[in-house]
């Protein structure tokens, strides 16, 4: 990570820096910038809390991480897990630990707690406004999440109860996609998959997760979510997107999905979104500071940014495919996850 500057720290911090999208990016990096006493706008097209599509399982985050940004707090009481258990379809191919445990919480969680933290800190944060983000002014950062794009493929999640879960997070696989899950507070369980978009499936609303599961061949999971509890309004789809690096837009520092989206079998786009808002942070401290122009604050980050996420895109971008063929079965039973797991860090 770039260090802060010192020459920052000694000047008047008098430049606005403006944000769009108040996600994990978004507002973590609000924090961190009030930290240093910048004045922040930031522009939500939803309210809080609100659930999002996500599967809310943070992979490899470090410490120093929360604590530059200054969110550690609000990660203090969560779920931690270890054990992961993969199926294909309704076979359960094997069971075995991460290194390191994940952090479990739901974003209807964990973004009220940010955006609670944000304006206790001085962030002024306009809710429920869409900011028109064709052309960015010097100063706007878009962290907004997912740029809306012809894409393939479709993000189903809801929060449930009532599942018996073999480990901490289960990932069905199948010939169209994957589905995460994993317990978050509350005893209620997040269900998030990713498929390929199938116009031959008909389902609305709830019924749509069960239907791509079992087009997927997950059929005793989707029995399951059938006659479980659903959590209230948890019900979240998002389609129309691609994976990996996304179109930059102009004038803007394009930061957390905005820059990339990582599939999300990594279980790494949560941390991903924090560690851009800590590459941000030094550049826009310069920026803030007069001491570098909006370009080489945008430059400089993107470098930085392309630099720190390249080895574990272009990884995702060739294991991604094999979750998806039957013959890569044997991968995912027998191949060592730990070296695996090293090039999605």
């Amino acid at each position: 990570m770039a260090r802060l500057s010192t020459r920052a720290s000694l000047s008047r911090l008098n430049r606005t820096i403006t944000i769009i999208g108040g996600g994990l990016t978004g507002l973590s990096l609000a924090i961190a910038l009030r930290k240093h006493r910048i004045h922040v706008q930031l522009h939500e097209a939803g309210s809080y809390p609100r659930h999002r599509v996500c599967g809310e399982f943070i992979s490899g985050v470090s410490r120093e991480t929360l604590e530059n940004l200054g969110i550690s707090a609000a990660l203090s009481d969560v779920l931690t897990h270890q054990s992961v258990c993969w199926f294909s379809g309704d076979q359960k191919l094997r069971q075995t630990k991460l290194q390191t445990p994940a952090l479990a919480i739901s974003r209807f969680l964990l973004d009220q707690r940010l955006y609670d933290i944000a304006i206790a800190n001085g962030a002024v944060i306009r809710t429920q406004f869409r900011h028109a983000t064709e052309v960015g002014a010097p100063g706007t950062v878009r962290a907004s999440g997912r740029i809306p794009s012809p894409g393939s493929w479709i993000g189903l999640k809801a929060h449930i109860k009532g599942l018996m879960p073999s480990a901490n997070l289960e990932m069905h696989s199948g010939p169209i996609g994957y589905l995460g899950i994993t317990q978050v507070e509350e005893g209620w369980y997040n269900a998030c998959g990713l498929f390929r978009i199938d116009r031959s499936i008909k389902s609305k609303q709830e019924e749509l997760l069960p239907a791509y599961l079992r087009k997927n061949g997950n059929h005793l999971l989707a029995d399951q979510l059938q006659f479980a509890k659903w959590r209230d309004d948890s019900f979240s789809a998002v389609a129309g997107f691609t994976l990996g690096n996304q179109p930059s837009t102009q004038g803007m520092m394009c930061l957390g999905d905005s820059h990339a989206i990582i599939p999300p079998f990594t279980g790494n786009g949560m941390t991903m979104a924090f560690e851009s808002a800590e590459i941000a942070l030094p550049h826009l401290i310069d920026y803030a500071a007069d001491q570098i122009s909006w370009e080489q604050a945008c430059s400089l980050t993107d470098k930085h940014l392309h630099k720190h996420f390249r080895k574990r895109l272009t990884a995702s971008r060739f294991i991604h495919p094999l979750l998806f063929q039957s013959a890569s079965r044997h991968l995912l039973k027998h191949a060592p996850i730990s070296p695996i797991l090293s090039l999605l860090r």
